[in-house]
């Protein structure tokens, strides 16, 4: 099947029960036994739900993987990731990543024993420098978030195969419309549902995927004991929504370019953050490894005072957390989203005061660049 098709009719497309289109809610806690232990393949919900297999069936598909696990957050589904690891590992991380991830890994994980480094994973002779003998896993966010930086998915994996490492992809910006990471070689892939797959701000839930059914299995076990599962409303608001990712992810690159062109040639903006413009330093890279550039930019309007006036002034953008739905989102990372991560960190990384994100909307193209114009004059 083509991409398109797939998002309509992967997975579990009709209910086997009924035959109903739409998989329905299956809004039960547990099921009849037909003796102890002989069930009809559910017996509680926390262990699995028919619309919630539906959803991981799905992801599964459309990520290329072994086995789909739906999570009440993306950050639950980092955390049950990452919780394939022992007290005393060591995790390499993309240093320019999510706020929330920094936070889980700097602030919970670390209480559990679990070391991370903070690296370059774009620069393969920074991951040679910073690993370690205990290192286990490595954990890369591309394009990153807020900066908008890639790894080269291929080439990073022919080196943690070769050192021995479990490879985990945040695939949340791309999606698996762009980009599928387990065919560049990652073992698992996780989502911030919320975003994109989901694209209405209308659901919180994450997703992760497997390469193979024996990590599935780990990672299934991790999913069940902790119990951050997704509820069943909830995997059929984000079935739906998934069902347009392709129209939704096309609308949203053709503004995104629109608007980084634009950006790049006005006067006050200090610099933009996109690897669909051609100048872009890995632009040849994001070509190679993924089908499109996506929705994001992030541009530098040279301070707080000035970031604050477009925020001010801004009427479609709308300030608010989160990003990848059809409005178009403005924020600022070092106040919001990535405020969790020190100061002096934030200013080495060049998430700077000025820096704002924006999360491009299916709006009409004219109008986003038009408010952005009235929004930077003087």
């Amino acid at each position: 099947m083509k991409r398109l098709t797939k998002l309509i009719h992967g997975g579990t497309p009709v209910d086997p029960h009924t035959g109903a289109v739409n998989v329905p809610i299956y809004q039960t806690s547990t099921y009849k036994q037909d003796d102890i232990g002989v069930h009809r393949g559910y017996e509680y919900s926390r262990t699995g739900n028919p619309t919630r297999h539906a959803l991981e069936e799905l992801i599964k598909e459309l990520e290329g993987g072994a086995r789909g696990l739906a999570f009440s957050s993306g950050l639950a589904a980092i955390h049950a990731v990452l919780s394939l690891l022992d007290s005393g590992d060591h995790v390499l991380v993309t240093d320019d990543v999510y706020g929330g991830t920094y936070r889980i890994i700097t602030r919970v994980l670390s209480r559990m024993g679990i070391e991370a480094t903070f690296v370059d994973t774009s620069d393969l002779h920074a991951l040679e420098q910073a690993i370690q003998p205990r290192t286990k896993a490595l954990f890369v966010e591309t394009p990153t978030n807020p900066l908008l930086k890639l790894t080269d998915i291929a080439a990073v994996s022919r080196w943690t195969k070769a050192n021995g490492l479990l490879f985990i992809v945040d695939n949340t910006f791309s999606t698996p419309y762009w980009q599928t990471p387990l065919a560049l070689g990652a073992d698992i892939v996780v989502h911030s549902a919320t975003k994109y797959l989901g694209g209405h701000s209308d659901v919180v839930a994450g997703l992760a995927v497997t390469a193979s059914e024996k990590l599935g299995e780990e990672l299934h076990y991790i999913q069940n004991a902790v119990g951050g599962v997704l509820g069943p409303h909830d995997a059929w608001l984000l079935i739906r929504g998934m069902k347009t990712l392709g129209l939704r992810m096309e609308a949203h690159e053709a503004n995104a370019r629109a608007i980084a062109g634009f950006l790049a040639s006005h006067p006050a903006v200090r610099r933009v953050y996109y690897p669909g413009l051609p100048w872009h330093p890995q632009h040849e890279l994001a070509r190679r490894q993924a089908l499109g550039f996506g929705g994001m930019i992030s541009f530098d309007a040279g301070s707080a005072e000035q970031a604050s006036k477009v925020l001010g002034k801004v009427r479609y953008f709308t300030l608010a957390e989160s990003l990848g739905a059809v409005e178009s989102l403005i924020s600022v990372p070092a106040r919001m989203t990535h405020a969790s991560i020190p100061k002096e960190r934030r200013e080495q990384l060049g998430i700077t005061d000025g820096l704002l994100r924006l999360s491009v909307g299916i709006e009409d193209q004219e109008d986003l660049i038009a408010d952005l114009e009235q929004s930077l004059e003087g």
